[in-house]
């Protein structure tokens, strides 16, 4: 049997092997809520052409997919554009095209954003909010809303700390990863001549994780350089070609994000209904609180459902969208059981 052991770190969601490995049973057979990904898939074009697959990717194709992620993300024309086979690239790519000096994190939050920096030799320096930021910081990285807790700074906040940075040469990080929710969240549309560097998933809202695709929209200058360290055909013929149906599908957009905040709701309830209390997320996961939030993520393991939990706050256990009636009462199924258990 699985133990928790202390010190032990789950750095994302998302990976089904170590769940199987430690509880068993085939993967088909576990449901997976460790993600904010959302569980209904954008469907694959049916008349995807062949040479998507058999030649390599046309410049014509990128420029296309380019010009349907500015509509779609309301990229102002005067900013440049990043296409990426997603944002963890770009991320990775950040400390090389930025300028020296100290780097802050509001924090708790994607844990890779400061991976990266620590990689390259720069130790941020954590914040508890956006608003506590060190005078001297040149670099600041914010997710928005925020990966655990779904906490959303205002537009009118952001465009004040951009402009701060901007004035001392610095840069504000923007990771816009889970926006698609969160209607008027996006600083993109709000944004002049200061230095910002937005960036945006594809593959949580639309589904397709697996298709690795991202963007990132900012100056001139810093976007070409980033798009001088990608390698050439970067991007495969199909992501190019499902994400420019994907992103010009504007009624399949409004209708998911309908759908969306109703099984939010659905999940809220009956995350609430079995005593966990719900305190942050989006559309597209729910944080809950719980005095023994490991031992119900263990329980739920031993039932094939996974979920995600944080060293750093051993309270909190996260649940993505089930996806549909049918899993959202094995889940309810599940919790009633687990709780016989604690």
């Amino acid at each position: 049997m699985y133990q928790w052991k202390q010190g032990s770190l789950m750095e994302h969601g998302g990976d089904l092997s170590e769940a199987v490995e430690r509880f068993g049973g085939p993967a088909d057979t576990w449901l997976d809520l460790s993600t904010g990904i959302n569980p209904y898939a954008y469907p694959l074009p049916e008349d995807l052409p062949a040479s998507a697959w058999t030649r390599l990717p046309a410049k014509a194709a990128e420029e296309r997919l380019a010009t349907a992620a500015r509509l779609a993300y309301r990229v102002p024309d005067h900013l440049g554009l990043v296409t990426a086979p997603g944002t963890q690239v770009l991320l990775s790519l950040l400390p090389l095209v930025l300028p020296e000096g100290p780097v802050a994190i509001a924090t708790p939050t994607y844990s890779s954003h400061k991976k990266v920096w620590v990689r390259e030799g720069r130790e941020p320096v954590e914040v508890s909010s956006a608003y506590a930021l060190p005078a001297d910081a040149r670099i600041v990285v914010l997710v928005n809303p925020n990966n655990p807790d779904g906490r959303l700074i205002d537009v009118k906040s952001l465009l004040e700390i951009a402009r701060a940075l901007s004035e001392r040469g610095g840069f504000l990080v923007l990771d816009e990863a889970f926006a698609d929710v969160m209607p008027g969240a996006s600083l993109l549309p709000h944004l002049g001549n200061e230095n910002v560097l937005v960036m945006r998933s594809f593959g949580k809202f639309f589904g397709l994780a697996g298709l690795r695709l991202g963007f990132l929209a900012g100056p001139q200058e810093v976007t070409a350089r980033l798009s001088g360290l990608l390698e050439s055909w970067s991007l495969s013929g199909p992501a190019l070609e499902i994400g420019v149906a994907a992103l010009r599908d504007t009624s399949w957009q409004d209708r998911m994000n309908r759908q969306l905040v109703d099984e939010m709701a659905d999940l809220t309830l009956t995350l609430s209904r079995h005593g966990l209390s719900v305190f942050g997320g989006t559309p597209l996961y729910a944080l809950a609180g719980l005095r023994n939030a490991r031992d119900m993520h263990e329980a739920l393991a031993r039932r094939r459902i996974w979920t995600r939990i944080f060293d750093y706050a051993p309270t909190w256990i996260r649940f993505g969208l089930p996806g549909g009636p049918a899993n959202l009462a094995r889940l309810s199924d599940a919790l009633a059981d687990a709780q016989k258990e604690l």
